[in-house]
């Protein structure tokens, strides 16, 4: 019977019009719900209507579109007649189902269902759109242009590969950095705005899955900003920042060379423990943010992210003279220099030297452990140029010498045991 059905000839006719119908029928829920003149059954035969046009061939999908064209026209003048003025969101979303009926006649199937979704989507968000709009002020629409300008514009031009003749500078890895800056700094003022303290904490673990030396930079500058209230929620933001990094390395080493990550885990996981205490012991309850996120300034620093960049591409330049001048006998201290700068390259390398066969599985394991604790060391100077804080500042030390003593007894035990 199943294979009767498929060898249908009016089964897939049957299928678009019913997606069609289908997709007109979610958009037209919300405008049904909100008792607008075009509902449910007129969105539903807009997009039958474009689908049937889509079937038929070029010609009548343009008439289709013609015919959606005329009838919003026809509502309008009905709307506005009656004193309720024009439906210019209904009408919006009326020609875009059109579209869809039509990409649906003509065969797709993901490109309508997603425009769907994002209709209902848009006409259903209508009061959280409209009030975070208008609670935009003019310094956070300047930052989210700048933004865009870095990420979509500058980014795209940049030369990929390195420009020197020495292979030192690449453009791009330094601009991916001061993009995270901005991201980072456009994520943690969201979830502030949003969930009030609280959100630093989300902000911190999955930034440090990212970067975790641009977390603790943009957690740390928010705590110089505020007052002593978010000093407590920022600690925990800038361990779990830490935590995530230990975490990321953790993964990357083992999708590349399993062998190494078996010799490294149980160091990582000491170090990991250690972040965790920290995290769970003298926890603080913390109320939302109230004054202190109102007063916070605007969430991006073009400053602040090239000065970022800048020193991101020194350390770059700096970990590759190392590697060159030492060859592989200096491996270890390229995967600490590495840490500084980045230390998922320098974990990835570690992995790929192993998984060729160039460095023995414990050696490799050991360079990415070394890696890690340089990126949590990297941390501490970066709470402490802050300077007004000296509270955040202890507590974090106390966290990353921790974490230190754990990675480097990790390391250097095993080697005496073997003597």
């Amino acid at each position: 019977m199943p294979t009767q059905l498929s060898g249908w000839p009016y089964l897939p006719t049957l299928l678009q019009l019913a997606l069609a119908l289908a997709i007109g029928l979610f958009v037209g829920i919300e405008r049904e719900r909100r008792q607008k003149e075009a509902g449910l059954r007129t969105f539903a035969f807009v997009s039958v209507l474009g689908a049937t046009g889509g079937m038929l061939g070029q010609a009548f999908a343009l008439l289709a579109l013609g015919l959606v064209g005329v009838l919003i026209v026809l509502l309008n003048q009905e709307t506005i007649r009656t004193g309720e003025g024009a439906e210019i969101t209904t009408s919006a979303a009326l020609a875009v189902t059109g579209f869809a009926g039509v990409l649906v006649g003509l065969g797709h199937t993901f490109t309508p269902v997603a425009l769907g979704v994002v209709t209902a989507a848009l006409l259903a968000w209508k009061q959280p759109l409209t009030g975070f709009s208008r609670a935009l002020t003019e310094g956070e629409l300047r930052s989210a242009i700048l933004f865009a300008i870095l990420a979509f514009i500058v980014y795209p031009v940049l030369p990929a590969g390195t420009v020197d003749p020495w292979g030192l500078i690449e453009p791009r890895a330094a601009w991916v950095t001061v993009i995270l800056v901005a991201a980072l700094g456009f994520a943690n003022y969201v979830l502030l705005r949003l969930y009030g303290a609280r959100g630093i904490e989300l902000t911190g673990f999955l930034g440090g899955l990212v970067n975790s030396t641009v977390t603790v930079t943009e957690l740390s500058d928010r705590a110089s900003d505020s007052s002593a209230k978010l000093l407590e929620v920022t600690f925990r933001g800038v361990v779990l920042a830490t935590g995530a990094m230990l975490v990321r390395n953790a993964i990357i080493l083992g999708l590349i060379s399993p062998k190494a990550l078996a010799s490294a885990s149980p160091t990582l996981v000491l170090m990991m423990a250690g972040a965790a205490m920290a995290f769970f012991v003298r926890r603080t309850r913390v109320e939302g943010g109230g004054p202190d996120i109102a007063r916070m300034s605007s969430p991006f620093s073009l400053t602040a992210a090239l000065r970022f960049g800048v020193m991101f591409l020194v350390l770059e330049i700096a970990g590759v003279l190392a590697q060159r001048a030492f060859g592989q006998t200096g491996f270890y201290l390229v995967s600490f220099f590495g840490g500084f700068v980045s230390s998922a390259s320098a974990v990835a390398s570690a992995a790929n030297l192993a998984a060729a066969g160039t460095l023995s599985a414990s050696v490799a394991g050991n360079g990415a452990i070394i890696a890690s604790l340089a990126s949590a060391a990297v941390n501490l100077p970066l709470v402490v140029r802050i300077g007004r804080t000296p509270a955040l500042t202890r507590r974090v030390a106390v966290v990353i010498a921790t974490i230190i003593l754990l990675g480097a007894a990790g390391v250097l035990i095993p080697s005496l045991l073997r003597r």
